[in-house]
């Protein structure tokens, strides 16, 4: 397999990154049980395996690759043979001097190669760069591929949102701190 080359995105890559298949097809979950009483709130996630293998839709609306949501965004392009076939987008937040990693998608064709970590990887290159403290990773739960990413890149689980996406999937969010 060819080298992954990362750069900075250009307002040319947006057709190109904006036509990939943001969908997966995934047979695992993330499934969350929560009780509360009085005194105490107990939320438990656990991966199960699904009756049959779903596909999953994009859980939102891809207006950032408007001119203007470009803009909003930091965007890094992975490249095989100076063609673009992956992307990361993130977004600086100042405090608490954090790189929020918002999308990463890559071409279906390519998946399972390498390029989703070489992406975060730079993206962690980039942070620390910028004087960051921490990278945050945002997926499905149902995105057990990216779980799993996440954990062998040596991000943890640091929380949840289950009113996050319009999909009513719910978010989990991994953390790395940086050095």
């Amino acid at each position: 397999m060819p080298a992954i080359e990362i750069r900075p995105a250009i307002i040319n890559d947006l057709p190109l990154l904006s036509a990939i298949d943001h969908s997966y097809e995934t047979m695992h979950t993330w499934q969350m049980d929560r009780s509360l009483d009085e005194n105490q709130v107990v939320v438990n996630f656990r991966e199960i395996r699904l009756p049959r293998k779903v596909r999953v839709d994009y859980p939102r609306p891809l207006d950032f690759f408007s001119a203007e949501g470009f803009s909003q965004s930091v965007v890094l392009v992975a490249l095989l043979n100076s063609i673009p076939v992956g992307y990361l987008r993130m977004k600086e937040e100042l405090e608490p001097r954090t790189a929020w990693i918002k999308d990463v998608a890559v071409r279906a064709d390519v998946r399972r190669q390498g390029v989703a970590s070489v992406l975060v990887l730079s993206a962690q290159d980039w942070a620390v760069q910028r004087g960051l403290k921490r990278v945050i990773l945002e997926m499905q739960s149902k995105n057990v591929a990216a779980i799993r990413l996440a954990a062998k890149l040596g991000y943890e689980f640091c929380g949840y949102n289950d009113h996050y996406y319009a999909t009513q999937d719910i978010a989990l969010f991994f953390g790395c701190y940086l050095r």
